[in-house]
This record gives C-alpha cells, sequence and structure tokens, in this order.
C-alpha cells in the first residue's frame, strides 16, 4: 500500500504532455466523420476503374503515386502552400491572384468544378470554428462572387489561421486527399478495406517526400502535366453509371 501511495505521488506530480490544440484541430478536419466533400470526388479515378484499368491493390498503390508526383506535387500542392503563405502575410490580392490560377489550370470542367465543391463544403463547415477578420473577408468575397473558393485555396488559409507549421499543412493536405481516393477505391473497386488500409501505408514516405519538394517549389513549378488524367475526368461524364461525381 505504501508502494501504490508513492508511485501516486510521483504519478501526480509528474507533468502531463499535452499536444497543440491545431494538431488536434487537424485530426478533426480530416476524419471521415467531417463533411469536407472528398468522399464525392474520384477526380477522374472512377473512369479508370470502369476501364479496368484499377483492378487490384497494385494498380491503386501505382495510380496513387502517379497522382501524387504528377498532380499534386505540380498543382494543388504548391496552390495551398502558396495560399498559407499569402495568408500569413495577410495578402488578399495575392490569394485572389492565386486563386485565378487556380481555376485556370485545371483543364476538365469536372476538375474545375469538384475543386470548388469540395471549398463550399469545407468552408461552410469550417466557418462557425473559426473567429477571424481574414477569413470573414475572404468568404465575404465568395458569397459576392467575387471567388471561386478552391478547396486548395481555402485550405491553406484555414491552416494557415488555425497556425500549423508550413510542412504539416501540407503533408495533411496530401494524406487526406490521398486518403479520399483509397476510400473511395475501396467503395468503387473489388479491393478490400485491408487493401485500402496497406495502400495509405505505402503512401506514407511518398507523402513525406512530395511534400519535402514541393517546400521548395514555387509558382513558377505550377504546371498540369497529368494530361490522361485530365482526359479521364472529362470523360466521366459520359460513363454508363457514375458512383461519384467526378
Amino acid at each position: 500500500m505504501n508502494n501504490q501511495r508513492e508511485d501516486s505521488k510521483k504519478h501526480s506530480s509528474t507533468k502531463d504532455t499535452s499536444i497543440n490544440q491545431s494538431y488536434l484541430h487537424l485530426i478533426q478536419i480530416h476524419d471521415s466523420a467531417f463533411p469536407s466533400g472528398n468522399f464525392a470526388h474520384s477526380f477522374g479515378m472512377e473512369t479508370y476503374i470502369q476501364e479496368d484499368d484499377i483492378r487490384n491493390e497494385a494498380d491503386l498503390k501505382v495510380f496513387c503515386e502517379m497522382y501524387l508526383r504528377h498532380n499534386f506535387a505540380s498543382g494543388d500542392a504548391i496552390i495551398a502552400k502558396e495560399a498559407y503563405r499569402l495568408t500569413k502575410e495577410r495578402d488578399l490580392e495575392g490569394l485572389i491572384k492565386l486563386e485565378n490560377i487556380c481555376h485556370a489550370v485545371k483543364l476538365s470542367p469536372e476538375t474545375r468544378e469538384g475543386s470548388m465543391m469540395m471549398g463550399r463544403q469545407f468552408s461552410r463547415t469550417i466557418e462557425p470554428l473559426i473567429d477571424d477578420e481574414f477569413m470573414s473577408v475572404w468568404l465575404k468575397k465568395f458569397r459576392n462572387k467575387e471567388v471561386k473558393n478552391h478547396y486548395s485555396v481555402v485550405y491553406g488559409i484555414y491552416t494557415a489561421l488555425i497556425d500549423v507549421s508550413p510542412k504539416m499543412s501540407l503533408e495533411t493536405f496530401l494524406y487526406s486527399s490521398i486518403t479520399a481516393l483509397v476510400l473511395n477505391a475501396v467503395r468503387a473497386v473489388p479491393v478490400g478495406q485491408m487493401s485500402g488500409v496497406k495502400t495509405v501505408h505505402a503512401m506514407l514516405p511518398i507523402i513525406e517526400e512530395v511534400a519535402e519538394d514541393v517546400m521548395d517549389y514555387g509558382l513558377d513549378d505550377l504546371d498540369n502535366n497529368s494530361i490522361a488524367l485530365e482526359i479521364s475526368s472529362m470523360r466521366h461524364e459520359f460513363l454508363n453509371s457514375r458512383l461519384f461525381i467526378s
């Protein structure tokens, strides 16, 4: 009993290690129950599935790595990183210009619409969770149809305002985007949940590598070289059956 009391005293005198609240909030906005709109879109992946190019776990891993390295790395990841930087600088005009660029580099209507739909849904969900004048001004411009509110832009704005690090903002952006694709693939093709879990796990070092690269990129590195993916997005609306919007 004496030993138990001594152990209890030692425990009570030990300072607890708390987790940063911004980190916990990042977990919240990437939870599958958080209505961000990710899970309604495949961004061209459903076309690959129906054309039998994604049939199993191995195919899914190849697709996800391609998406990270040749789509996100030179596209939305750069946009999200730049939106974070411009928000920290409180450069509203720079953000408006950035979003116009984001809109222009998305060639297929479904890709553009999907990005804007996710941005709208994400904004509606996070608006009651943050009290910041900069975000209020941005959302007012959106309601006045002065900006389109693409998801990568509003994600960068929001993570800057909740004060997570730029690297963590970028890593979680990449992680949540690829996780949504994998979960949608699990719903759409004959791969089980364990295959989905293994695919996400296999993408973790690639996410870290891509994030490291993008941290050194700027708008001059922005391009759209995923032409086959854009074509699959354009063809999506003509599929015989569709589970996803894009």
